[in-house]
């Protein structure tokens, strides 16, 4: 880069401090700059856009267009050259601008006579806050050293921006983090939460993007790097033999050591920046390039340098995760993505959960789920809006996150945790009666549960017993294999807790969106359908007869039950069943009591295992419907593709009649079978379960008591005409007609 360049991008940035420094409200610094700017690039035009929406953009200053279009004109997302610029986050630079693709003509500018165009966004760690233009009369393309020194600028204004030193009348022109905002994500944990915002990673204020001593900034770099370095070195050195951890540092250390990154950090220092903006430059274009990307080994490395910077910025300025603050008394977890370890850390202390990332099925889903704690997932950019203390409410029912809501919706969202609160007071008075229909037949009611801190729910919810118990927490939030004295110890506090009540344990469900820290991932196309479950089991028996050991010795003469997942074939139960034989026999010959009584039952998560021999229902002593699996693979719909997992309906009458059939094939063998997941805790869903014949169900504890509620009040022999009627009629689902019934039964 030419010392030339780098001293005019220096002057250019000093004036700009200069600028800001002023007393002048936020349009007359806007102003200045762009009086500045075009100034100093020598072109007749210099506009700022900025979005007075998430879709609209707003000029909201300008030197050499008309005054009157400022505040006046606004584009769309992707309209026009600015637009696109906005959209995809790149840079427009071109000698003849009328002719470029995507050219919208706005007369109110009197633009009309500029021929050149040069606009680049102005971004902050991925988020696209407005566009920064140049103009010229005179048909020529902006140099590469231009193009640089601009979004050099660029970035200093969205750091300004962010602190809120262009804050005047209108929505473009509002100070940051104070609007209310919508985030519409992907439900994870049901339920609704109203609290303030606790940050997991507290934001990293720059203030001060502008230096005046390169060689200054390049030695607090320097210092910074080498500090990083010394700790991902010993970090690697503590991560021993755990080759998962180690493959993420080796990335880290990678980017640490690279020389392009130091290289194009250091050019921004000598054009002007501190090390701090500098740093933030970088990592504002990488989650740029994060956002396009849909390589996901790329989006992987450029995650990996996103987490390096932030661990950079924290150096350069101080600013640790423990920034003093404290945590409010109702807090809302917000982070861009969290594992399963840290937030038991957390605990039941939180009232919801909002992660930028995640997913359905992920380890965080899976706590949040046993917690009971509302989780909403892909809430795209919130932690760029969220400040600590911000208040918030999570509708974990719809998917919707409101950061700092205006009264009215703030007064509608308490109205429905009102009417919440108070059907919980009428499930509250039911809590010791039985789930009796009115024709008579009852449905047991058992819960899912996966920590030692959901089983004081076993009473609170009324539950009959656990009907799913995930032991495969237990292995999720290590970093190395529990040991089986560890594991005996638990399942045993497990039983005792149950009081007598029946426990069913899911031997270990990992693979697909579940990998243990310490093992290998595999690479495959489509986890769901691959190396899991007792797939995983059956090819490493040593873990599979540790875990059964483990289960033996902690029912120490009580009843035991344990079922296998993910079974797709009558010799997969067989095999386990033998491993369970094999480990009963080696744990008598070792002198430890045996259970009192052992059943071994298998889940039911694949179409195939409903047309297994008949031998096999009689060989089985349970079966477990796992609904979540089951559907996705009869329907062909990815459970975490928001495209297509709520395109099908449970009560669609193909997949009613498919589980009937696994109903009466059970009945013709005496197999008991149950109906386990998201479904079963959905009171319409459960009432048609129930009135095929299902007569056991699990959910969530807090779904016990309207699925009860509702059991109570119909009659399954008349849902079940309803059923058969609209399977006649040719219906696609029953749920209309069965709505239409219960509407029928309340009015009555």
């Amino acid at each position: 880069m030419a010392e030339r360049f780098e001293t005019e991008s220096r002057k250019l940035l000093g004036r700009l401090r200069d600028a800001m420094a002023s007393d002048d409200a936020g349009q007359a610094r806007l102003n200045k700059i762009t009086h500045l700017i075009a100034t100093s690039m020598g072109c007749e035009v210099c506009s700022i856009y900025l979005f007075r929406d998430e879709d609209t953009l707003e000029l909201c200053a300008t030197e050499g267009l008309k005054a009157e279009a400022v505040h006046e004109t606004r584009m769309r997302m992707g309209e026009g050259l600015v637009g696109r610029v906005a959209k995809r986050k790149r840079v427009i630079n071109t000698p003849d601008a009328p002719q470029a693709p995507g050219f919208r003509f706005m007369p109110e500018t009197g633009e009309e006579i500029y021929s050149s165009f040069l606009g680049v966004p102005i971004q902050r760690l991925g988020e696209t806050l407005g566009v920064l233009v140049v103009q010229s009369k005179v048909a020529r393309e902006f140099s590469a050293d231009e193009v640089y020194a601009l979004e050099v600028v660029a970035m200093v204004l969205a750091e300004m921006t962010e602190l809120g030193a262009f804050v005047g009348e209108g929505a473009a022109m509002s100070a940051r983090h104070s609007q209310p905002v919508l985030f519409r994500g992907t439900v994870a944990q049901e339920g609704v939460a109203e609290g303030h915002v606790w940050l997991h990673e507290p934001r990293v204020v720059v203030s001060n993007p502008i230096a005046d001593d390169p060689a200054l900034e390049e030695e607090r770099l320097n210092d910074a790097v080498e500090q990083l370095r010394v700790g991902v070195d010993q970090m690697l050195a503590m991560a021993g033999g755990d080759k998962d951890q180690a493959q993420v540092l080796e990335a880290y250390r990678m980017f640490a050591n690279s020389k392009g990154w130091m290289r194009r950090m250091c050019e921004s220092i000598q054009s002007g920046l501190s090390a701090e903006a500098a740093v933030e430059k970088e990592q504002s274009l990488a989650r740029a390039r994060m956002g396009q990307s849909t390589d996901a080994y790329l989006r992987e490395r450029l995650s990996d340098l996103d987490d390096l910077s932030n661990r950079l910025l924290r150096i350069l300025t101080g600013q640790g995760n423990n920034t003093g603050a404290e945590m409010p008394p109702d807090p809302i977890l917000v982070a861009r993505n969290i594992g399963p370890g840290e937030l038991l850390d957390y605990g039941r202390s939180l009232r919801g959960i909002v992660l930028e990332n995640g997913s359905v099925g992920s380890h965080a889903a899976i706590v949040a789920r046993a917690l009971a704690i509302p989780l909403v997932v892909h809430a795209n950019q919130i932690t760029n809006d969220a400040l600590n203390g911000d208040h918030i409410m999570v509708d974990g029912e719809q998917g919707v996150v409101h950061l700092r809501p205006d009264e009215s919706v703030a007064s509608a969202f308490r109205d429905k945790i009102a009417m919440q609160a108070a059907a919980q007071e009428r499930y509250a008075s039911i809590l010791d009666l039985p789930a009796q229909a009115k024709c008579g037949a009852t449905v047991a009611l058992h819960m899912n549960a996966g920590l030692m801190a959901d089983l004081p729910s076993l009473t609170s919810s009324g539950a009959e017993g656990v009907g799913l118990f995930r032991t495969e927490l237990q292995f999720l939030v290590r970093n190395q294999m529990p040991k089986r004295m560890e594991l005996a110890a638990l399942y045993s506090r497990v039983l005792d807790a149950a009081q007598g009540r029946r426990v069913v344990f899911r031997t270990l469900d990992i693979g697909s969106d579940k990998v243990l820290p310490y093992m290998k991932p595999n690479d495959e196309p489509n986890p769901a359908l691959g190396w899991r479950a007792i797939r995983v089991g059956l090819d490493k028996p040593g873990v599979m007869r540790m875990q059964l050991q483990a289960l033996i010795r902690a029912a120490n003469g009580r009843p035991l039950t344990v079922m296998f997942p993910f079974v797709a074939q009558f010799e997969e139960f067989r095999a386990a069943r033998a491993e369970m034989d094999k480990t009963l026999a080696r744990e008598e010959r070792l002198g430890h009591v045996l259970p009192s009584k052992i059943e071994v039952g298998a889940m039911l998560e694949t179409p195939s295992l409903a047309f297994a021999p008949r031998k096999f229902f009689e060989e089985v002593e349970f079966l477990s419907i796992g609904g979540n699996d089951l559907k996705q693979f009869f329907f062909a719909a990815d459970r975490e593709n928001e495209l297509v997992r709520r395109r099908y309906d449970t009560l669609n009458h193909s997949f009613l009649t498919f589980l009937q059939g696994i109903v009466e094939r059970c009945k013709e063998t005496g197999t008991a079978v149950s109906f386990c997941g998201e479904d079963a805790g959905r009171p319409v869903e459960a009432v048609c379960f129930a009135a095929i014949g299902l007569r056991c169900l699990s959910m969530r504890p807090a779904s016990i008591g309207p699925v009860k509620s509702l059991i109570r009040r119909c009659n399954l022999d008349e849902v079940r005409e309803v059923i058969e009627k609209s399977r006649e009629q040719g219906d696609m689902s029953v749920r209309p007609a069965v709505m239409e019934y219960i509407r029928a039964q309340h009015s009555q």
